[in-house]
């Protein structure tokens, strides 16, 4: 079954509400969906997280969190102050292996951007290498966004990995001037396609608003392909880290 990596360009750009709304199109179009948090930070033990937050937009979605942090820093730097146990990558492989099992489609949400560290020696892209999965990057509209998300496609393209598409995690109502240039920019200078478009404050809406709008949010096509055709041949893989490089230097 198809494994899906959300990561963002930073923290706070709407990496949770991207991977409702994911889960929510996808099961509105009949897939079966389980969501992953392989670390959690700044949250105490019983406390609702990312998950929790997920499941109220969504309703009944299998959820699995591997780690959980008090402190809210990087998983890495928030194990260590804890004095807890670092994640391990076969933890989080084994679990994603064992939601694949049972379900259409499984989602990974990372923790900020692809380089935080989970681990000493453990970030985002080693989970996505692991488990041969795309990434889909979420991204801010507004000013520093081109940057991030560059530099974001870069390396996921640098570890042999494709790019699934950028979601705006939060479009404005009344969108600025740098974001409407984002707008265009984003798929020029990184080579990767917006797919999706996520209107601000949609983490607000009702788990009824929620559900009935999410697919709208993604181009057609996009949750098919997740399920369908969730990685790509070696050669596929390099086509399309390619043609990501000839975007990012036109």
């Amino acid at each position: 079954m198809s494994v899906l990596v959300i990561a963002g360009t930073s923290t706070d750009v709407g990496k949770t509400v991207v991977t409702a709304a994911v889960a929510a199109a996808a099961r509105a179009a009949g897939r079966r969906v389980a969501v992953c948090k392989p670390a959690q930070t700044g949250m105490s033990a019983g406390a609702p997280g990312d998950l929790a937050e997920v499941s109220r937009l969504v309703g009944d979605v299998t959820t699995a969190e591997c780690v959980r942090y008090p402190d809210p820093l990087a998983p890495d730097t928030a194990a260590r102050r804890a004095g807890m146990p670092a994640l391990e990558l076969r933890t989080v492989v084994d679990t994603v292996r064992a939601l694949t099992e049972t379900h259409d489609l499984t989602l990974v949400e990372g923790a900020g951007g692809v380089l935080v560290r989970l681990a000493a020696d453990l970030t985002l892209l080693d989970v996505a290498a692991a488990l041969g999965a795309p990434v889909l990057v979420v991204t801010p509209a507004g000013l520093g966004a081109l940057n991030h998300a560059e530099l974001t496609v870069h390396e996921i393209a640098a570890r042999g990995l494709r790019t699934a598409g950028l979601v705006i995690g939060s479009w404005p109502d009344d969108p600025d001037l740098a974001s409407t240039c984002n707008r265009d920019d984003l798929p020029r200078v990184t080579g990767v396609p917006i797919v999706g478009t996520i209107p601000a404050g949609s983490g607000r809406l009702s788990r009824a608003e929620f559900t009935a709008r999410a697919h709208t949010w993604f181009d057609p096509g996009v949750v098919d392909a997740a399920v369908v055709d969730p990685t790509a041949s070696a050669e596929q893989l390099t086509a399309d880290n390619d043609r990501q490089r000839e975007g990012v230097h036109p």
